[in-house]
This record gives structure tokens, C-alpha cells and sequence, in this order.
């Protein structure tokens, strides 16, 4: 497994993690939380990050520019 690409709230980790689940690629979502410090970690270095077989990295990072576009192009 190999650090695919860094989050940066829970609401996107969410819909990466459904997309790789129905899409039945092997996956592992890194929370950054850490109670010690606050969220402080989270709050520089973004939510967490997804960790994948280094074979699915460009689908990987097609998926999340996806969630992006749709993401910029909702009018609400």
C-alpha cells in the first residue's frame, strides 16, 4: 500500500472511499486526527490521505478530479 493522494475534509474522504469501495479497489483512508493535539495536524496538513496498490494510483486521481469538477461546477 502506498500513500495515493492527501484529503483534504471528511466529506471528501467519504465519497473517495465509496467510489473505491464500489469500484472494489483495495483501499485504506489515514484520518490525521489526533485528540493530543486539537485537530491542530489536520488543520495544516488536511484531513488524511487514502493509501492503495501502487497499480491503481492514476485511477485513483482520476476519481478524486472528478469529485473535484463536480464538486466546483455545484452551484450551491
Amino acid at each position: 500500500m502506498k500513500k495515493i493522494v492527501v484529503l483534504d475534509n471528511e466529506f471528501e474522504a467519504q465519497l473517495l472511499d465509496d467510489a473505491l469501495t464500489r469500484k472494489s479497489i483495495p483501499h485504506v483512508m489515514r484520518n490525521y486526527m489526533d485528540s493530543a493535539l486539537s485537530g491542530l495536524f489536520q488543520a495544516t496538513s488536511g484531513w488524511g490521505h487514502v493509501e492503495a496498490p501502487e497499480q491503481h494510483r492514476k485511477e485513483i486521481l482520476e476519481i478524486v478530479a472528478d469529485l473535484s469538477e463536480a464538486k466546483e461546477s455545484d452551484p450551491g
